[in-house]
C-alpha cells in the first residue's frame, strides 16, 4: 500500500485552476449525494455509458446527455466519498506543480482532453458495456504520467504500510502504474484502461510540450 501525502516540490504560483478542479468536484459530488433523486440518478444522467456512445443511443428512461458530452460531465461525477477523497488527494499533490509548469490556460487544456482521452481508451477496450464510466481518475492520471516525466526526482511523502517516508516520485508512479496494469482483468468496476490511458497521454502531451517549449527558447531569446 503506497498513499501519496505531500511532495517537496514547490511552484511559483498560486495553483487556481487545481483548486478549482477540486472545488468543483466537491460540489458536483455533494449536489449528487444531497438532491432529491440521489447520487445514483445522477450517475446514470451524465456517467458515460460505452455502448450508448459507441451505438449514438441511450439504455434507460432517465433524461440522459447526448452521449458523446458524457464523456466530459463524467469527468466530474463520483461513485462515493472515498472514491472523491482518493482522487482529489492525488490531484491536490501532483495538479500544482503540472499547472505550475503549463500555466492555468494550459493545464486546463491538459487536464481535459487527458480526461476525454482516459474516456475513449476505456470505450477502445470495452465497447459493448453498458455500466456507468464515471471518475476524475483518467484526467488525474495524466497528470501523475506527466509528473513523472518533468518530476521524477522530486521526493514524496508517502504511506507505505505503516512507515511514512519520502520516496522518489519516480518509484511512487511506477509502482503506480503498474498497479493498474496488473488489475486489468480484475473485478469491481474500476476503469483500469482509462487510468493506464490518461498516464500514457500525459506523458506524450507534457514531453511533446517541453520539447516545443525548448525548440523555441532560442528565438525567445533573440527578442
Amino acid at each position: 500500500m503506497f498513499i501519496p501525502l505531500k511532495d517537496y516540490n514547490p511552484t511559483q504560483r498560486f495553483p487556481l485552476i487545481t483548486v478549482v478542479f477540486i472545488a468543483l468536484n466537491i460540489l458536483i459530488f455533494f449536489y449528487q449525494v444531497s438532491s432529491p433523486e440521489g447520487l445514483q440518478y445522477h450517475v446514470f444522467r451524465m456517467g458515460a455509458v460505452p455502448y450508448e456512445i459507441t451505438h449514438f443511443t441511450t439504455l434507460t428512461e432517465i433524461p440522459r446527455l447526448f452521449p458523446p458530452l458524457t464523456l466530459l460531465t463524467s469527468m466530474f461525477l463520483h461513485g462515493g466519498l472515498f472514491h472523491l477523497l482518493g482522487n482529489m488527494l492525488y490531484l491536490w499533490i501532483f495538479g500544482n506543480n503540472i499547472e505550475d509548469y503549463l500555466g492555468p490556460v494550459r493545464f486546463t487544456l491538459f487536464y481535459v482532453i487527458a480526461g476525454l482521452g482516459a474516456g475513449l481508451m476505456h470505450i477502445l477496450f470495452h465497447p459493448g458495456s453498458k455500466i456507468p464510466m464515471i471518475g476524475a481518475s483518467g484526467a488525474i492520471a495524466g497528470i501523475l504520467g506527466a509528473y513523472l516525466v518533468l518530476f521524477p526526482n522530486a521526493r514524496v511523502k508517502t504511506l507505505v504500510f505503516i512507515w511514512i517516508i519520502p520516496v522518489p516520485a519516480a518509484f511512487l508512479l511506477v509502482i503506480w502504474f503498474f498497479g493498474q496494469v496488473m488489475n486489468i482483468g480484475m473485478s469491481g468496476g474500476v476503469a483500469w484502461f482509462a487510468h493506464i490511458g490518461g498516464f500514457m497521454i500525459g506523458m506524450f502531451l507534457i514531453g511533446y510540450y517541453r520539447q516545443k517549449k525548448r525548440t523555441a527558447a532560442p528565438q525567445e531569446w533573440i527578442h
